[in-house]
């Protein structure tokens, strides 16, 4: 059984009709828990960790997981593992490490984005955080999302025979109708229930292939070996300086999940207590573990089934295998969470873009007085017109998909987790290293991926090291003036007391306490 085959294809398009019809019920109804600009940004504190968690990990992992790297590791064969390493890495480390601390410092300075922190955190320098961390964001995330839906065309074509172009249509639709009826809620929720359906797609299929492995007597082993002179090797035949760059460029991928994210930070920013921070990080971290041992299983028993033939295109292996080893009526579901993967990472990076334009410029750094029934309307006209953006680069851009997500990854994850780093952990980082930060990572990201050089290094770990690089210089050479915590109390500027002036999410007085000393941002002037 084949992709494309006729004989499936009615049963298959009604059930994915039916679940994108659910998924838009279902943003309507919850469309009318979101009341203000916060809630529809944020969720204002409504939601429960373990929806979180969901939400989080469906974004974080597209199609790249189900497709890209299920087909990675049906080419490359062991030594895909070490991908797998450096996310789960950056995941755990995300959600044990960061998770909690970014639920405090969003309720301190009472901010709902990451460029807002940020802002809010180095205040006499917060104008120019806001409109770098934008032209960041957008620069590269609207590429990312009109990455999502040329790989929705894309598979949509593959899987279900639907013309590129339509499914291109069919997927912005149905994205911009999620987010634009309830922003983050609707988002997290329907996002909660493609989690689920992309983690049974990963944990059920390999279990079923090692099930048709063994009744047919296949070995894995001799599979790998006749397969490729080095598919059998964890190492993937490396040796010496060789070895070193495979494990680094491919262990890489760590530095994007900490922190940096904007996409994935604000699932942390949205809980509501510490209770509910340890169910996510159980739910998360669990999540991973299953998802990312069942995609490389999923490659490495493919190699198995179908060794020895060859494929067009192998990231559509596991669309493939579920076609020949499920009836149709299971394949139509197990399929849908294929394109679960798609819609719940680019509904989240339409808001993500929508939140810098709406709220970190229009709200934050323009200060215009809008009511918070303007700034929804806003909001929900920004996910219009960013949509209409993605949907036409999606529309006449050619090879677009694996490239641009990752850059987009280097780019504002190898840019933004550095300067997440440098603010939790390091007490003399400043305002202008901030900037330094910002301006490094996107400067350098642009000019290492135009070059040879990404051939050899990923700019997945280039971007990370000269953004913290020029972070920690910058802070070194142009720190934040420091004074006598008596001397701040009696001057009246950055008590630890003081409630923060957060209306447009950006603190009036912001410090942090170092022994008998802080460490003062002047007041924000936006």
């Amino acid at each position: 059984m084949t992709l494309g085959d006729g004989s499936l294809n009615t049963i298959i398009v009604v059930e994915f009709g039916l679940y994108l019809l659910l998924m838009v019920v279902i943003g309507y109804l919850v469309s009318r828990s979101a009341k203000n600009h916060s809630e529809f940004l944020l969720g204002g504190k409504q939601l429960p960790g373990w929806a979180l968690a969901f939400s989080e990990r469906a974004t974080g992992e597209s199609a790249w997981l189900l497709l890209g790297y299920t087909g990675f590791v049906f080419a490359t064969g062991l030594s895909a593992v070490w991908v797998a390493a450096g996310i789960a890495t950056g995941i755990i480390f995300s959600w044990l490490f960061l998770a909690k601390r970014f639920m405090e410092e969003a309720d301190k300075y009472q901010v709902i984005t990451l460029p807002g922190y940020l802002a809010a955190r180095f205040g006499k320098h917060a104008k120019i955080i806001l409109w770098l961390s934008t032209i960041l964001i957008f620069s590269f995330m609207m590429f990312y999302f009109g990455a999502q839906l040329a790989g929705a065309g894309k598979t949509l074509f593959a899987v279900f025979n639907i013309p590129p172009v339509m499914g291109i249509w069919l997927s912005f639709l149905v994205v911009v109708l999620l987010a634009f009826l309830g922003g983050f809620i609707a988002v997290v929720w329907t996002d909660m229930i493609q989690s689920i359906m992309m983690l049974i797609t990963l944990v059920v299929l390999p279990i079923i292939a090692l099930v048709k492995i063994s009744a047919a007597d296949l070995s894995i082993s001799q599979a790998l070996m006749s397969s490729g002179p080095t598919l059998d090797s964890w190492t993937g035949g490396a040796i010496g300086f060789s070895l070193g760059l495979l494990l680094f460029n491919n262990f890489a991928w760590v530095f994007g999940f900490l922190g940096g994210q904007p996409q994935l930070t604000s699932r942390f920013m949205a809980l509501r207590s510490k209770k509910e921070a340890r169910t996510g990080s159980i739910v998360a971290v669990s999540w991973t573990v299953l998802a990312y041992s069942g995609a490389f299983m999923i490659g490495i028993t493919a190699l198995t089934l179908y060794q020895g033939q060859t494929f067009a295109d192998v990231e559509m292996i596991l669309p493939i295998m579920i076609m020949d080893l499920f009836p149709s009526w299971i394949a139509g579901i197990l399929l849908a969470g294929i394109l679960a993967a798609i819609i719940s990472t680019a509904d989240s990076q339409l808001l993500v873009i929508t939140s810098s334009v709406s709220e970190d410029i229009i709200h934050n750094a323009l200060k215009l007085d809008l009511t918070q029934k303007q700034l929804v309307a806003v909001s929900r006209t920004t996910i219009v017109l960013a949509g209409i953006v993605g949907l036409v680069i999606a529309l006449t851009s050619e090879s677009l998909v694996f490239l641009v997500v990752s850059w987009a990854w280097a780019g504002v994850g190898g840019t933004l987790s550095p300067a997440v780093i440098l603010t939790f952990f390091w007490r003399k980082y400043s305002g202008i290293g901030v900037i330094a930060t910002i301006a490094t990572g996107f400067i350098s990201t642009v000019i290492w991926i135009s070059t040879p050089l990404e051939e050899i290094v990923s700019s997945r770990f280039t971007t990370f090291f000269f953004a913290m690089t020029a972070g920690i210089i910058f802070s070194l050479l142009f720190p934040d003036k420091k004074v006598d915590s008596n001397d701040t109390h009696s001057s009246g500027k950055g008590t630890a007391g003081d409630k923060p002036d957060l209306e447009g999410s950006a603190s009036a007085n912001h410090e942090t306490l170092v022994g008998n000393e802080e460490t003062v941002s002047d007041p924000i002037k936006l």
